[in-house]
Parts: structure tokens; C-alpha cells; sequence
């Protein structure tokens, strides 16, 4: 049997049983009403018979005579007639008179007169008024009886006593049962009514599932939501997070996300509008992380739930990404610089062996001053250290395919080497991220396109500073750096995803990322970005030959 139809027919027995007590209360005291009633007006008539003058006088006289009248005489007597039209009047049963001995004066069988009373009459010749249900010779009753005082006396001389019939006092019953029962059977019908309504508006509520599959669902729940690496937010109807997980928190960087909005994770408002839509989003920038947002509509039996976001953590990806890129980068560097290492070696040994010794010796002077690929990289003569020249290199070939010319300030000065595979790819993410970021930009401006890279070591830390001659950084794109990202793709300097995923690089190495000038407005500049990577550098021979 189903949850539903149990509480259904619990809910009707409680109801049956709560109007069926009610009711048997209620009949109890309408019957007991009754016959208070009924007491009442035989008292009340009783007393206003014993108090009536000729039913005194009368009752006196005959006490005190020696010799009772004779039944006929008491028949025609004003006694008779008095409580017989009294009788008549207000519907009793019968209204007896007597004397002082408890012979019948007046009776509505004139055949029981000059007889004594078959119920006792003694408390009421002692000055008592006494109410009673007896059996007399007219049946059961409901009797008062009081006394009778002498004129102008407090001395009981007799007995008045007035009765209404037991049937009679309860000839209102069967109306005021089928009021009672017409009340009860409303009653029943609301109730069964309320029932059947809360019933369906408990199946509306839980669509259908019954409370052992409550259990089941909300086991199976939490197993989905902790069970897994992704982040799974839950939105009502209303765009309110009704469930989350620990991994959805961790990765927004907030605690108790129920009851708060889309618009309070900080997401950009037409990222928020894509989820509303049921689209995903892949790329979007929060604090420190890189997310991909996929959206869901949930609905079961045609009705809409609301939506469920999956939200998984890219950042790690991201990261992989960019050093993926700069290793392709230095890869291509390194693939043309052998292959004109090459070239150059062929045309030295050629000079060799031709026997133009003095233009072979000033040909490898050349490649030892210049390097042995010509970059189209202005000021490379600035720069000795193997990997930032090459890979700057690299970079300036692809730059100048792009028609972007990429140059070495003067400033720039580099006594160290880099050092380390981490510190090697680091430097290739957050310079290669910073120039194409340029690069893009600068092709935005106007020409001559030019980006520049200032270079400088202090110890073990490496500063970049990278300027672009494009129309510099939208306000309010980026946000506030070094927040770089957080408010949405830049539409000249890319996504935000390199500059949040370089920053948080730098600021886990002890460094950081920030822009110095945002350009663009009235300076007619480009943007200008800075980074500071500790702990990727190593002394060059050089110092080493000093410090020996």
C-alpha cells in the first residue's frame, strides 16, 4: 500500500473516530439539556400551582377537616377543575394535589381521587421541593413535587406534584439528531475533502515518490554529489541554488552556496545567461581558476525543476596547455636554429676548405657574436643567455609572420642563466602568454606595430616587462589586476585565461603578476604588463669566474 493512501485512510479514521466521539458528547449533553428543561418547567409550574390562592385555601381546609370528601364531590371541586386547566395549558402529564395525608385532591383520572399518592410525599410536607424521575400510576415521569402552605402560614398543609412524561421530554430528540448527524456527515465530507486535497498536493510536492524512495533518492544523492571530482550546483525554478558539493564550494572559493545566485559566484553576466539557457561554458575565469561550466534543464513528467550546473576545474589543463605551447614554441626555435646551424656549418667548411681561412675565421666570429640563427628580433644582440634568446627568437618569427615587430629594450640586461626544467617552463609560460597576449593587441593599433620585452636578473629573479602599441586595455574587461580575467574576456588582449593562469603560476612561486599601465584613453599607449618570477635563475660563467 502506498505512503499516500496510508496517511489517506489514517487521516479518515482519525476523523471518523474525532466526529463520532463529538457527536456521542453532543447527543449526552443535548438529552441531558432536555431533562433539565423538562425539571425546570415542572418545577416551575408546580410552584406556581401551590402558590395560587384557592389551591392554599382549599388544601387547608381539607387538612383540617376530620372526615375527607368523597371522590365525586373532590371531581367537581375548584381543585379539579384548577389543575385540569392548568393540565391542558402546559402539556403535563398530570398535576396532583393533596392533602396533608397524601389523599388526591385533584388527579387527571377522576377515578384516583379520594386516594393516597403511590410515590412518597413526605419530603414535601416537610417544607422540600424535590425533583425525581419516578414510575406512578401514570407511567415514568419527570416529577416536581413542593409543598403547599397554609394561607398566610409557612406551614406545609399538602402537596402539589407536576410531571412530564418521559417520552414526551425527548420528542425534540430525533430533530436534534438529525441536526447532529447532518453536522457529523458535513464534518465527515470536509474532512475526507481536506484529506483527499493535502493527499494530492503532497504528491504535487514530492512528484509522486514516496517516502521510502526519499530515502533511496536522497541516499543516492549524496553518492553523486560526493561521490565525484566535478562540482554539481542545483538551481530552483528561481535561479536559487537549492544543493551543492564540497567540490563545487572548493572551486568558487565559497562556503554554503545554498540560497545564493548565479550572480553571487561571480560569474560574468553572459555566462550566466548561456547556463540560463542550458549551454556550456568552457574557459571562464574565477579567482585563481579556470572553469568549464555545463548546464542542464531538469524536468520529470512534463514539469520544469529547474537546472543542474556541472562544474569541472580546467586550471590544471589550462596550465599543461600553455607550457604545451611554449615547449612547441621552443621546439620550432630549436628545429630552424639546427637547421641553419647547419647551413652555417656547411658554408664554414666550405671556406675551410677552399683555403679563405681569414673570411671562415670572421664568419664564425660572426656566429659567435650573433648567434647562429639570425632572428628577426631587433636589440638581440642585448641578450646572451641561450634560452631567452632563443626562445624570444622564436617568438619573433612568429610575430613578424603577423607582421608584428618584436624588439629588446636597451634596459634589458641578463648576467644569470635560466636554470631548471620548472623554471625553464615557467619562464616559457608567463613570456610567451604576456608576448602573443601583446602581439594580438599590438595588431589591434596602429602601425608601426611594435611590441617590446624588457629583461632584467637580480640573483635568482628574473623581471619582464612586456609593452604593446596597441589601443591599450578596455575598462572594467580585465577587472582590477592582478585579478586579470575575473570580469570577462578582454575583446583586444584575449580570454583572461593565460594572465589569471600566469598570475597564479608566479603567485605560487613567491612572485606576481600585475599591469603597470593599462594604456589606451588619451596616452595613445599600449598596454604595459610586469611579472617577477623568483628563483629561475642561476649565475652565469661569467660570475662564476668572479666569485672563483
Amino acid at each position: 500500500m502506498r505512503f499516500t493512501t496510508r496517511v489517506l485512510l489514517l487521516q479518515l479514521s482519525t476523523v471518523v473516530a474525532v466526529v463520532l466521539v463529538s457527536t456521542a458528547v453532543f447527543i449526552v449533553l443535548a438529552v441531558e439539556q432536555l431533562k433539565q428543561e423538562a425539571e425546570t418547567s415542572a418545577l416551575s409550574i408546580a410552584r406556581t400551582v401551590a402558590a395560587a390562592p384557592v389551591v392554599r385555601s382549599e388544601v387547608a381546609l381539607e387538612t383540617s377537616r376530620q372526615i375527607n370528601p368523597s371522590a365525586g364531590e373532590l371531581a367537581t371541586g375548584p381543585l379539579q377543575s384548577y389543575a385540569l386547566d392548568v393540565t391542558g395549558r402546559t402539556n403535563a402529564l398530570f398535576i396532583v394535589i393533596t392533602d396533608g395525608e397524601g389523599i388526591r385532591m385533584a388527579h387527571p383520572d377522576p377515578g384516583r381521587l379520594d386516594r393516597k399518592v403511590s410515590t412518597s410525599f413526605e419530603e414535601a410536607l416537610r417544607g422540600e421541593e424535590v425533583i425525581a424521575w419516578e414510575r406512578g400510576t401514570l407511567g415514568d415521569s419527570v416529577r416536581a413535587k413542593v409543598p403547599v402552605f397554609a394561607p398566610d402560614s409557612r406551614e406545609p398543609v399538602g402537596e402539589v406534584s407536576v410531571g412530564f412524561a418521559r417520552a414526551g421530554v425527548l420528542d425534540d430528540l430525533p430533530g436534534l439528531l438529525f441536526g447532529v448527524g447532518a453536522a457529523a456527515a458535513l464534518a465527515l465530507l470536509i474532512g475526507t475533502g481536506a484529506t483527499l486535497v493535502l493527499r494530492h498536493r503532497w504528491e504535487e510536492l514530492t512528484l509522486g515518490i514516496q517516502p521510502e524512495e526519499l530515502v533511496t533518492l536522497v541516499q543516492n544523492q549524496a553518492a553523486v554529489l560526493d561521490g565525484v571530482g566535478d562540482g554539481v550546483i542545483a538551481l530552483g525554478t528561481e535561479g536559487v541554488i537549492q544543493v551543492s558539493n564540497n567540490a563545487a564550494e572548493e572551486m568558487f572559493g565559497l562556503q554554503g552556496l545554498e540560497g545564493m545566485s548565479l550572480q553571487e559566484l561571480g560569474l560574468p553576466t553572459d555566462v550566466i545567461a548561456s547556463l540560463e539557457a542550458g549551454e556550456e561554458r568552457d574557459g571562464i575565469v574565477v579567482g585563481d581558476r579556470v572553469l568549464y561550466l555545463d548546464s542542464r534543464q531538469v524536468d520529470r513528467a512534463g514539469q520544469r525543476l529547474g537546472s543542474v550546473i556541472v562544474v569541472r576545474d580546467r586550471t590544471d589543463m589550462m596550465e599543461l596547455s600553455e607550457r604545451l605551447d611554449s615547449v612547441r614554441a621552443m621546439t620550432s626555435a630549436l628545429r630552424v636554429q639546427r637547421h641553419e646551424f647547419a647551413n652555417r656549418m656547411h658554408v664554414a667548411a666550405g671556406l675551410v676548405e677552399a683555403e679563405r681561412g681569414t673570411e671562415a675565421a670572421e664568419f664564425l666570429r660572426t656566429m659567435r657574436d650573433r648567434g647562429p640563427v639570425d632572428y628577426p628580433l631587433a636589440g638581440a644582440d642585448l641578450l646572451t643567455e641561450p634560452f631567452l634568446q632563443s626562445f624570444l627568437g622564436a617568438k619573433s618569427m612568429e610575430a613578424a609572420e603577423r607582421g608584428v615587430q618584436l624588439q629588446l629594450r636597451d634596459e634589458s640586461l641578463v648576467l644569470g642563466e635560466v636554470g631548471g626544467v620548472e623554471g625553464t617552463e615557467d619562464i616559457a609560460t608567463v613570456l610567451g602568454n604576456l608576448v602573443d597576449n601583446a602581439v594580438t593587441a599590438a595588431l589591434a593599433g596602429p602601425a608601426p606595430r611594435l611590441v617590446e620585452v624588457t629583461l632584467l636578473d637580480d640573483g635568482p629573479e628574473l623581471v619582464l616587462v612586456v609593452a604593446d602599441s596597441g589601443p591599450g586595455i578596455t575598462p572594467g574587461t580585465l577587472g582590477p589586476m592582478p585579478a586579470a580575467g575575473e570580469s570577462g574576456p578582454d575583446r583586444i588582449h584575449g580570454h583572461g585565461i593565460g594572465l589569471a593562469l600566469s598570475r597564479d603560476l608566479l603567485r605560487r612561486r613567491g612572485g606576481d603578476l600585475w599591469v603597470i599601465d593599462p594604456g589606451g584613453g588619451e596616452s595613445g599607449r599600449g598596454a604595459v604588463f610586469g611579472a617577477r618570477l623568483p628563483g629561475v635563475m642561476f649565475p652565469g660563467d661569467d660570475l662564476r669566474e668572479d666569485e672563483e
